[in-house]
């Protein structure tokens, strides 16, 4: 397996920032020694030229990996053409500002199934999908469409879904919410084995490299009969993300690990620390956190 490099970061400006602005929040991330922000356009991309070029070079100047979430108002299989088209207008402006950010994935929900054969909906969601990473690349925008798997059963977005989606579409990936799918799954997918299961699918699907590339969302999870019902801090979770992380470590995985615990940042920097301490148990060799081991002056 490959050497294991990991950027961990916060679902958003951690909460510890004193001026609420996505600026200082990557300059907070800096500090705290973290490696990555997803900037959170969960409503609306309330973002000009002006201040993301400003976030840009925030990034580039404390070595922060940036990504995008678009709005949560996305349905690739809305039945209303209004709001459809409004789907696609929300996550071509979330892609459009990533880029002048910087930031390379652009992570969504991309449907609810509302009672349609999910192979119905499949088609639907990969039909937009082409049409809108043809209109990304016209555009010239060096971007990545990453829909995430879904914990609620109701939602488009199982992992096979997912996978599917991005080996048959240029320009898609997906985003493994890894707290999701132990919600969708009704906490079947919480183990080593389970976790290095839904690695071998990656492979399997997309290729070895896929592993290289990972874009990955992680949090405690409370859930129902339906599937995820709240975002929960990591310790007062049943999610073994000690097992994912050695997992991820044995398969030399590289790329991106956001929290979106409530608690943002303290469960961000938690997932470091294990991860640097079962690096270490293998070896300094083995593995390297890609991330600031001191906060700034």
């Amino acid at each position: 397996m490959g050497e294991a490099s990991l950027f961990f970061g916060t679902a958003g400006i951690p909460h510890s920032t004193e001026k609420y602005s996505s600026k200082a929040g990557i300059a907070r991330v800096r500090a705290l020694g973290l490696g990555a922000m997803e900037l959170q356009f969960v409503r609306r991309v309330a973002m000009g030229e002006r201040s993301a070029h400003a976030v840009r070079i925030a990034a580039q100047e404390h070595s922060v990996r940036l990504s995008v979430h678009a709005p949560y108002y996305i349905n690739l299989n809305s039945r209303d053409p209004q709001k459809l088209l409004a789907s696609r207008e929300r996550l071509l402006r979330a892609a459009r500002v990533a880029a002048l950010c910087g930031a390379r994935n652009v992570v969504f929900h991309a449907a609810f199934y509302h009672g349609d054969p999910p192979s119905l909906v499949y088609e639907r969601i990969r039909a937009q999908l082409q049409w809108l990473a043809a209109r990304l690349r016209d555009e010239g925008l060096c971007v990545c469409l990453r829909p995430e798997t879904a914990g609620k059963r109701s939602q488009f977005g199982a992992l096979e879904e997912i996978l599917r989606l991005s080996a048959e579409t240029d320009g898609v990936s997906p985003c493994v919410d890894f707290g999701h799918l132990y919600a969708r799954t009704l906490g079947a997918v919480n183990g080593y084995s389970e976790f290095q299961g839904v690695l071998d699918r990656i492979a399997r699907f997309l290729g070895e490299p896929a592993l290289q590339d990972m874009h990955i969302h992680l949090q405690g999870m409370a859930h129902t009969q339906a599937g995820e019902r709240r975002h929960l801090n990591l310790a007062a979770s049943d999610l073994r993300y000690g097992e994912l992380l050695h997992a991820l470590i044995d398969r030399g995985v590289s790329g991106t690990v956001i929290c979106e615990s409530p608690n943002l940042e303290e469960d961000a920097l938690l997932l470091k620390r294990t991860y640097r301490q079962l690096c270490a148990r293998k070896g300094e060799r083995q593995c390297t956190a890609a991330v600031v081991t001191k906060p700034a002056p």
